[in-house]
């Protein structure tokens, strides 16, 4: 069976990204993580880890080559929230040390709508539908 999964690639920060996720996220949890041996830069950091996001797998992984792009919001990870105030706290939590690309506020398509960059660069969409 042919399947399709997100993937997530970070410059060192993989490890520190899923904790943060984990630990912000309702039904979120550190699935596997397997490792980038040997002592070289990349020794210790992620080499393929499945995280589940909100009950819904994603691989993630630290890049062994060092490179010129990062994320982008064109691609984010859109989260439906049941109550305000559980809205409220993911936004906050997630954007802080990021950055808001829209402040929660009802833009006519949702009851309450945000969007943001976490920490590590990350999109995300914070709807109250």
């Amino acid at each position: 069976m042919t399947t399709a999964t997100p993937f997530l690639m970070f410059q060192g920060q993989a490890q520190a990204a899923m904790d943060f996720y984990a630990a912000t996220l309702p039904n979120t949890q550190v699935v596997s993580v397997e490792r980038h041996g040997g002592t070289t830069a990349t020794g210790g950091t992620v080499k393929l880890a499945r995280l589940s996001v909100c009950g819904r797998e994603f691989l993630v992984s630290d890049s062994p080559v060092r490179h010129a792009f990062d994320f982008t919001p064109a691609c984010s990870i859109f989260v439906d929230c049941t109550t305000p105030d559980e809205q409220q706290r993911l936004f906050d939590a997630l954007a802080d040390g990021g950055g808001v690309l829209m402040p929660l506020n009802d833009y006519g398509f949702s009851q309450r709508f945000g969007w943001l960059a976490d920490r590590f660069g990350v999109s995300w969409q914070i709807n109250l539908p």
